[in-house]
């Protein structure tokens, strides 16, 4: 063997890099460690010892060459991924069309605009195109004939570079230029507001046409990330309504629908409006006002235990939903609050405030009057609506948050809620000066992106522009909104098109389930090799403990993340590396059978297997790095570990067990390549693969057919990343009975939800409810529908901080366009795959029919797959979901199914140039027969593998698994009976063979 000197030394470098990446994980986990002796349990305690241990510089000292702090340790630990360790990853879209509205003149033509930009929206849905020249399609296609320099030329921001000449070409340019600014802004923006989140090892990228990566381990309050990443920072101050003066409004509206309800149950064709049929009550009323709202109170207090929930919301359309702010005796409340709802109710009491004849009664009653929710609840989990005063009408604050130049949360010393204390630039405090000053005695709202914070009543005027946002805030909300306020605002909105939850018991679970298959097939795998190939199968499981310490080391040294399916790619990869030495051990066997002796058989057993161990293990590259690049989360983490799992198996397959030889025959120690059980095994196997192939067609038409039709009946369960939606795993007492909570959710949702058991306490609910809304709150208010649904199944006494904390273990939302782009992702990942195996296979064999015949077994496998997920779905005890894990799963077969194929094709070459004069079916019925043994130990080893992933691995990932071990056992039927065979075929309708 050449260059032993130096692969021994490359190889002594590579274990020493791996120790010391390592060696960061070894601190830090010992630090947890200590934390967890020390704190007995007490969260608090156990934050405080690894904030001390922060402080320490020299907590680990390398050699005494280099000192690191624990944070430093931190920061170059082996990462786990948010499967393994719980948090949040939100995929954020910076609202380009929001940009476009706000450099838009304030007098253009709105109906224009808006018919523009919802075209571009619709047009946004087909398209990879950036949304500025969608919009430019979608002007040119309404409106040819206008100028777009007419809707931002009288915009301050814009007369510099938008002028009376400016084409619209030039006018796209400019805002084009602006919605990059806008998009790097906000990526800066919410980078810093990360930063001072304090959260451990963050991950945010920039992912190109207005999308934010983040990813968060370890967080659990999703509401305070939604918050956190959706905060445009639009602050306003606002002059208010005392509830005496408006509060008659609610009063209006409620009597106007149930009026409005009372006219459709009669059918009444009388037209008329929700004003004019307010007049006539009131005017027929005889009681005073205070006797109206105080019978109104009373009677809603106690409505007739009789009456159903149906009949009550339509006799009190708002009512049922909203409590007035008026006390028993019916006098109106002080401040500016009007009145309380529940989160459930929120979006249902705004959609009735929205209605043109509730529109109708405000207007007519308090045109200034802007009715806005609360941010937090009270101390009885009821949401404020609050009176603002639009002095303009124009949808303008009194005084904006622009004029803010600094903000800090502050605390107080007596153990009382937390503010946030703020001061203003000298215009400002000007106007500050003169806001306090005329609302002496009434209340200033404080309002951020479109909530009401606090709405102080002002005792004096205030002439130094300092003051405090008060709101009851825990010291975290206060140091958000501080962050939030300092970071400065985001120039377009941010929304949030994909949220994936993981909760720590679920990532605990994980963790524990992932080791468990971990260990137990490596374990196999050690002892089926040592088993078929004694001393060598020892020799190879040295260089299998070598390479999986190299996987971990390479792992923490690129700073990757390790995931669930990642932890699936490492146990794959495991039964995937004993092939190179497989394929070297039967060659070294051939060549013994043929009366070499010992060494010069491990001499030639290598240098004969080298061609078919690279052709496999690119072409499995290849698929590895399609994976990476057009997966996403987990699934690159699988893609990452597989990708550096084959380069490390090859290392230590072909070179470190070629030294470990090298060492045993220069100390002339007994080297065995096989057991008496295994000597024989597939000696002499002579089975006419090509002669026999018509009946293999048949079998694989049949199947495939009966999966055609299925899919064409009863389809796929297609999961939320290709549909859109969202779906929950909810942990329950009793998880059988899912009609029951079908029926309870269909009356939050409006429809019902899809729910099926998940494991042994777990149900997965997927619904589509509220999937194209957008707002900051769409998704708190779904999840407390989603509770309301829930509690005839949760324990009693289950509130909603209770639920999200203890029941709900796993969330994800995927909006309608990150779903598109899952799916052209998915399309474009396989289409890829198989073209450049092809164009690989191609070029290796300088022939076409042999890329072509193992490109059809590729197409033949996937559809034989995609069919039995078909088929069996809704039948087996776990989830069959479509989605970009079953996508990576299916890459993953094709990269292994034309590894086997490829080995057979190299055999096949081999033979050939050999024998050029032999008849063709032979050659191809020699070069199967000749790697059948291969054949059968690689695909056992990887289909144990599998297996035990499957029973131990956890539910989240039975049906990744499955798709693979079904794949697995398919790819290699295909690459016997099915890739050789069509080759054969196509060799021969050219002419160039006869049978």
């Amino acid at each position: 063997m050449q260059n032993k000197g130096f692969i021994r030394v490359f190889a002594i470098l590579l274990v020493l890099a791996a120790l010391y990446s390592l060696s960061f994980t070894y601190y830090t986990w010992k630090a947890s460690k200590d934390a967890d002796a020390y704190a007995q349990g007490d969260t608090q305690k156990r934050k405080e010892f690894l904030d001390s241990l922060s402080q320490v510089d020299d907590y680990y000292n390398f050699l005494g060459l280099r000192k690191f702090s624990y944070a430093d340790c931190q920061q170059h630990e082996l990462n786990l991924g948010l499967d393994l360790k719980g948090g949040m990853n939100v995929t954020l879209q910076i609202s380009v069309k929001d940009m476009i509205l706000n450099l838009s003149n304030e007098g253009a033509d709105d109906t224009i605009l808006i018919k523009t930009l919802q075209r571009a929206d619709v047009l946004e849905r087909e398209s990879k195109e950036e949304y500025v020249a969608l919009f430019g399609k979608a002007f040119a296609e309404l409106y040819p004939n206008k100028s777009l320099r007419t809707f931002f030329i009288a915009n301050e921001d814009m007369q510099t570079k938008i002028t009376f000449n400016s084409s619209n070409e030039e006018v796209l340019a400019v805002l084009s230029a602006e919605a990059k600014a806008a998009i790097d802004n906000s990526f800066n923006i919410i980078r810093t507001r990360i930063d001072r989140f304090g959260v451990t090892q963050p991950n945010i990228q920039n992912l190109g046409g207005g999308r934010i990566l983040v990813e968060l381990p370890g967080v659990q309050d999703q509401d305070r990330v939604r918050d956190l990443l959706q905060s445009s920072a639009k602050l306003e101050f606002w002059e208010t309504y005392n509830n005496s003066e408006v509060y008659q409004v609610v009063f209006e509206i409620n009597k106007a629908l149930a009026a409005l309800n009372t006219l459709k149950e009669t059918k009444d064709t009388t037209k008329t409006t929700a004003k004019a049929v307010t007049a006539d009550t009131v005017k027929k009323e005889e009681l005073s006002l205070k006797e109206q709202l105080k019978q109104d109170t009373t009677k809603l207090a106690s409505a007739d235990s009789t009456k159903s929930k149906e009949e009550i919301e339509r006799e009190n359309p708002l009512f049922s939903r909203f409590i007035p702010n008026i006390s028993q005796d019916g006098r109106p409340g002080v401040g500016p609050v009007i009145g309380f709802a529940q989160k459930s109710d929120l979006a249902t009491i705004d959609s009735i405030l929205a209605m043109p004849e509730v529109r109708e009664i405000i207007d007519a009653s308090a045109p200034e009057l802007k009715l806005t929710w609360s941010k937090k609840a009270n101390e009885n989990d009821f949401y404020s609506l609050v009176a603002l005063k639009d002095l303009d009408r124009d949808g303008k604050a009194s005084l904006e948050g622009d004029v803010v130049v600094d903000a800090r949360p502050e605390f107080s010393q007596m153990g009382g809620s937390a503010s946030v204390r703020m001061v203003m630039n000298s215009d400002g405090a000007k106007e500050w000066r003169r806001l306090t000053k005329e609302n002496i005695e009434r209340s200033v709202a404080i309002v951020l992106d479109g909530y009401v914070y606090s709405f102080p009543t002002v005792q004096t005027e205030i002439s130094d522009g300092i003051s405090s946002i008060t709101g009851n805030f825990t010291i975290p909300e206060a140091t958000d909104l501080a962050n939030i306020l300092k970071s400065g605002k985001l120039s377009a909105a941010a929304e949030i098109m994909n949220a994936e939850f993981v909760g720590p018991s679920l990532g605990q679970e994980s963790i524990s389930k992932g080791m468990i298959s971990f260990l137990v097939a490596f374990f196999i795998v050690l002892l089926y090799m040592l088993l078929y190939y004694q001393k060598a199968g020892l020799v190879a499981n040295i260089a299998l403990m070598l390479n999986l310490f190299l996987i971990f080391g390479v792992l923490a040294s690129l700073g990757a993340v390790l995931t669930l399916p990642g932890i699936a790619g490492i146990v794959l990869t495991l039964g995937m590396a004993v092939d190179a030495n497989v394929i070297i051990y039967e060659r070294i066997r051939e060549e013994m059978a043929q009366g070499k002796g010992i060494k010069l058989a491990i001499a030639d057993g290598f240098k004969n297997a080298y061609s078919a161990i690279i052709d496999a293990n690119v072409t499995t590259i290849i698929i590895a790095i399609i994976l990476y690049l057009f997966g996403k989360g987990p699934i690159q983490g699988f893609a990452t570990t597989l990708i550096i799992g084959v380069l490390t198996s090859l290392f230590c397959g072909i070179f470190i067990t070629r030294l470990v030889f090298e060492r045993m025959l220069t100390k002339k120690r007994a080297i065995s390549f096989d057991t008496k059980l295994t000597r024989n095994a597939f000696k002499n196997v002579n089975f006419d693969f090509i002669g026999t192939r018509k009946t293999y067609y048949i079998l694989s038409s049949i199947i495939i057919i009966v999966g055609i039709g299925s899919m064409v009946v009863r389809q796929w369960n297609v999961g939320v990343d290709f549909k859109g939606g969202r779906s929950y795993i909810v942990q329950l007492e009793d998880n059988k009975n899912t009609g029951v909570i079908e029926k309870s959710l269909a009356v939050q949702f409006g429809k019902a939800p899809e729910v099926k058991s998940f494991g042994d306490s777990e149900v997965k609910i997927t619904t589509d409810f509220m999937i194209n809304e957008k707002g900051a709150s769409i998704d708190s208010t779904v999840e407390a529908k989603l509770f309301e649904g829930l509690k005839p199944v949760l324990p009693q006494g289950t509130d909603i901080d209770g639920f999200m904390k203890n029941n709900l273990r796993q969330s994800d939302m995927v909006g309608p366009t990150i779903a598109n782009d899952i799916i052209w992702g998915a399309i474009i990942s396989v289409v890829l795959a198989l073209l450049f195996v092809f164009l690989y296979i191609f070029v290796r064999f300088r022939n076409w029919q042999f890329g072509m015949g193992a490109v059809a077994a590729l197409f033949h496998d996937v559809l034989i797959v995609l069919g039995i997920f078909s088929l069996l779905h809704g039948i087996v005890p776990f989830s069959l979901e479509i989605g970009q894990s079953f996508i990576a799963a299916i890459l993953t077969v094709i990269g292994y199914s034309i590894n086997d194929t490829v080995i057979v094709f190299d055999r096949v070459r081999e033979i050939t140039n050999e024998f050029p004069k032999r008849q063709t079916s032979k050659l191809f019925n020699q070069g199967l027969n000749s790697t059948i043994s291969r054949t059968v130990n690689t695909s056992a080893t990887t289909i144990l593998v599998l297996l035990i992933i499957f029973i131990f691995g956890g539910d989240s990932i039975k049906g990744f698994v499955f798709a693979m071990l079904i794949g697995i056992v398919i790819g290699t039927y295909s690459s016997l009976f099915v890739a050789s065979s069509i080759t054969f075929d196509l060799l021969k309708r050219q002419k160039k063979i006869v049978e």
